[in-house]
């Protein structure tokens, strides 16, 4: 595992660059999908992953968090071993039918359950 020290700032931004397409890509997310959640334009995430701008700590944080990483991860320079820590995105599709209806099944239980405590 290595880190950069501020005199290696260009190195650093070339692998945040690295690291932020391929945690995006791993995700499945495209530049939209991404700035969606981080609420920025489109743009402005393509711009970042060329390198014509770079992102403040608290965007660093919102991609992180919408990429469910920890922000530490973007500057690995070996972020491989980082992959390891991520956990999967389970894709609706993915999901069998039965189990998708049990787990409606039991929602609407819990929800009547609550509008009943209400109410």
């Amino acid at each position: 595992m290595a880190f950069y020290y501020l005199n290696d700032n260009m190195h650093l931004r070339a692998v945040f660059v690295r690291n932020l397409r391929k945690y995006r890509n791993y995700r499945g997310f495209t530049q939209a999908k991404l700035a969606e959640l981080c609420d920025k334009d489109t743009s402005y995430i393509g711009q970042i992953e060329i390198g014509t701008r770079f992102p403040s700590m608290e965007l660093i944080e919102k991609i992180a968090e919408a990429l469910q990483i920890e922000p530490y991860l973007f500057f690995l320079e070996d972020s491989d071993e980082g992959m390891a820590q991520i956990p999967p995105m389970v894709k609706a599709e993915s999901i069998p039918d039965s189990v998708k209806d049990e787990l409606i099944k039991q929602l609407n239980v819990a929800i009547t359950k609550v509008v009943n405590k209400i109410s």
